[in-house]
């Protein structure tokens, strides 16, 4: 590892990238960089936004090894036999699991009603109340924070535990990551605290005790990484299978695709020419190289309009670590 060029980055990521927490670099399953910026720590947890969608990902894997959900293919009001359809919205009731995984179902809202869902007391039913209408079922439409947590809603149901629970037991312990306990918002205040933090670490639930899905989750860089390396080693850790290569297989191959930006989707993942990438506001992202068996994770602050992470792995991160043994 060249020194000179570990410095270079370092003085680019303060000049240009002044949002970075954290960044691991792992090589054939080996640390070859960890290093903090902003004050932050190894312990400290940032809130990763989207990349919460991809930890849901691999807890839909889990959920399907064990047989507690039998197919993807369901359909998702199969799962809520309490729900009441209104009359004319039909469409929800051919949306599938798949469908929310892949990002292909309808929501009958152009604007996303962020305040009314952050202020609702129960977003399952917010969000369910909102699938369907008149968009077309296969069609991509990337749903950041309202669309999501229907699938926390399956989790639960179908596992008899909080998505937190059975997270901590089949994934998170598993692997050493500590998130120590759900988080409840009582004001606005306390969610933007929250999105500055770097020593909170949870998971966020609604006011009817689910966990998010699309957002709320804290982890520490070292936490990602460990991440994308499950699932470089094919859903082993330690010799111990936690999620099934099948699984991994099928969520990180193309499904759908926004076309607007060409970008192709699996399971909650986003599908690169070169593996694979979880990514969030702000610059959070678990990037998976298949073919060069690197895995990189940045953990950053929120800040609006920034840089495209992926390039910046792939001109400043990958040529320093690619040939590292």
């Amino acid at each position: 590892m060249n020194q000179e060029k570990v410095t270079a980055l370092e003085i680019k990521i303060n000049n240009d990238y002044s949002n970075i927490a954290g960044m691991v670099v792992f090589k054939d399953g080996k640390t070859l960089y960890e290093n903090y910026f902003n004050e932050c720590t190894a312990s400290s947890r940032i809130h990763v936004y989207s990349v919460t969608k991809s930890i849901v990902s691999i807890l839909f894997g889990i959920a399907v090894d064990k047989g507690y959900i039998k197919d993807i293919n369901q359909k998702v009001l199969d799962f809520f036999p309490d729900y009441i359809v209104k009359r004319r919205e039909n469409t929800i009731r051919d949306v599938t699991v798949k469908d929310l995984l892949i990002m292909t179902a309808p929501y009958k809202y152009k604007l996303a009603p962020y305040k009314k869902y952050f202020t609702s007391d129960d977003y399952v039913k917010f969000t369910l109340d909102l699938l369907g209408g008149r968009g077309q079922i296969g069609k991509f439409r990337y749903a950041p924070l309202i669309g999501p947590d229907i699938l926390s809603g399956i989790l639960v149901k179908t596992t008899g535990k909080s998505v937190f629970d059975f997270a901590m037991e089949n994934l998170f312990s598993p692997l050493g990551i500590s998130v120590k306990t759900n988080l409840v918002f009582h004001s606005k205040e306390e969610q933007l605290a929250f999105n500055k933090a770097s020593n909170i670490s949870g998971w966020v639930v609604d006011p009817s005790g689910v966990n998010t899905a699309g957002w709320g989750l804290t982890l520490t860089p070292m936490d990602m990484a460990r991440i994308g390396q499950l699932y470089l080693a094919g859903g082993i850790w330690e010799n111990n299978q936690i999620v099934s290569s099948k699984w991994i297989e099928e969520s990180t191959k193309e499904h759908s695709r926004w076309e607007k930006l060409d970008l192709p989707y699996g399971y909650l993942w986003w599908i690169d020419e070169n593996g694979y990438a979880a990514m969030g506001d702000g610059g959070n992202v678990i990037y998976v190289n298949t073919k060069k068996n690197i895995v990189v994770s940045i953990a950053s602050f929120f800040k609006p309009g920034v840089t495209d992470r992926i390039e910046f792995i792939k001109q400043y991160i990958e040529p320093i670590f690619e040939n590292c043994v």
